[in-house]
C-alpha cells in the first residue's frame, strides 16, 4: 500500500507502508521470536502489505501471519511505528512499519518461518546466571573507548551520562531499557547492523574487534531495533499487566509461571518471594489438579483469574530478583 507524505511548503513524497510482526513464544525456558527469509536471504521478522479488503490493520497482521506461517494469532498489541529514512536501502520511497506485538503459546511454524532465541539477538539483556561476564571482559571497555573517542568535553560527557544510564554502572541496571542500549551500541559501532548501516548520517562508524558471539545475530534492515522494542515494552508491561498468562496454557504450575516470567525479565526470580507475590496478589486459583514432578511431590495446577484487571488498576506480577 503506497501512502503520500505532506508538509507544509514541501513537495509529497511517496511512502510504502508495511505491518511487522514480533511475535513472542517461551518454550521450556527460552524466550523464542518468529522470523521469515527476508528477500536478501536475512532473517527478519515477519511483515507484511495491506489489501485492499483488509478492513483494519489488525485483520491484515493475522491474515498474513497465518498465510507466512500457519500461525493464528491471539493476544495482539500495536507497538511503534518505525519511519526513519534509510530504513529499506532498496527502495525508492521511505518505508514506514507499522509494527505489533503477539504473544502466543508454544506451536510450529511452517514454511520458511523458524523460531529464535530472543537472547541471540539481545545477549547482554539475559542476567538469568548473573551478568553476562562478557559484558565487563568486553562490551563495556568497547563503550568506554566510543567515549573517549569523541574530541570534545561535553560530548564525552553526555556519551559517559547515556553508557553510565544503559548499561547500569550508576544507576543500577534497568531492564526495561533495552532500546536504549541497543541503539548504543549501534551508534558506537558495536553490532554489525551498524557497519553496515555506515552510521546515521552515511558517514563511517568506528571499527571494532569486539567478538561477534557478543554483538548478538543481526536482523534484516532495522528490524533488530523492532525486536529490541518490543522486549522493552514487554518487560515493562509484566509490572503493571497480567500478559505473562497469555503464553501459558489455561492450567499450569506455579513453577511454569515462573520459569515465563524469568524468561521475558532475564533475571532469576526468589521462588519464595515470587509465590508470595503471585497469592497475595491473586492472579490465580487452584484447579485441584495435581501434576506429577521428577524427585519430588505433585505440583498443582492453577488458572488465571481473569478478575484481578478489575480488581486494581495496575495487576502486574513485578520483578522480585533472587537474593
Amino acid at each position: 500500500m503506497d501512502v503520500e507524505r505532506r508538509s507544509t511548503g514541501s513537495v509529497a513524497a511517496p511512502a510504502t507502508l508495511r505491518l511487522n510482526a514480533v511475535i513472542v513464544s517461551v518454550v521450556d525456558t527460552t524466550p523464542r521470536v518468529l522470523t521469515v527469509r527476508h528477500a536478501d536471504g536475512r532473517p527478519a521478522l515477519p511483515y507484511g502489505l495491506l489489501r485492499d479488503d483488509d478492513r483494519t490493520l489488525d485483520r491484515a497482521l493475522r491474515r498474513w501471519v497465518g498465510e507466512q506461517s500457519g500461525l493464528e494469532l491471539g493476544y495482539v498489541e500495536q507497538l511503534y511505528t518505525f519511519g526513519d529514512v534509510g530504513r529499506d536501502p532498496d527502495e525508492t520511497a521511505r518505508t514506514l512499519s507499522v509494527a505489533y506485538l503477539a504473544l502466543v503459546q508454544p506451536t510450529a511454524a511452517r514454511g520458511d518461518a523458524e523460531w529464535i532465541d530472543w537472547y541471540g539477538l539481545l545477549p547482554w539483556e539475559d542476567w538469568r546466571a548473573g551478568a553476562p561476564p562478557f559484558l565487563d571482559a568486553a562490551l563495556r571497555p568497547a563503550l568506554e573507548t566510543w567515549v573517549d573517542a569523541d574530541p570534545d568535553p561535553a560530548c564525552r560527557r553526555r556519551r559517559r551520562d547515556r553508557v553510565d544510564i544503559a548499561f547500569g554502572v550508576d544507576p543500577e541496571w534497568d531492564g526495561v531499557r533495552v532500546l536504549d542500549r541497543y541503539e548504543l551500541l549501534w551508534e558506537a559501532g558495536l553490532v554489525p547492523e551498524a557497519q553496515r548501516d555506515r552510521g546515521a548520517d552515511g558517514a563511517p562508524v568506528p571499527s571494532t574487534a569486539l567478538d561477534r558471539r557478543w554483538q548478538g545475530e543481526p536482523l534484516a534492515l532495522d528490524h533488530r531495533r523492532i525486536a529490541a522494542t518490543a522486549l522493552g515494552r514487554l518487560r515493562g508491561k509484566l509490572t503493571y499487566r497480567p500478559v505473562v498468562f497469555e503464553l501459558l496454557p489455561r492450567t499450569f504450575t506455579l513453577r511454569r509461571l515462573q520459569q515465563v516470567v524469568e524468561a521475558l525479565a532475564g533475571v532469576s526470580l526468589h521462588t519464595q518471594n515470587f509465590r508470595r507475590l503471585v497469592e497475595r496478589g491473586r492472579f490465580v486459583e487452584g484447579t485441584g489438579e495435581f501434576e506429577e514432578q521428577t524427585g519430588g511431590r505433585p505440583a498443582e495446577r492453577f488458572r488465571f483469574r481473569p478478575e484481578v484487571v478489575l480488581e486494581r488498576p495496575r495487576p502486574g506480577l513485578g520483578l522480585p530478583r533472587r537474593s
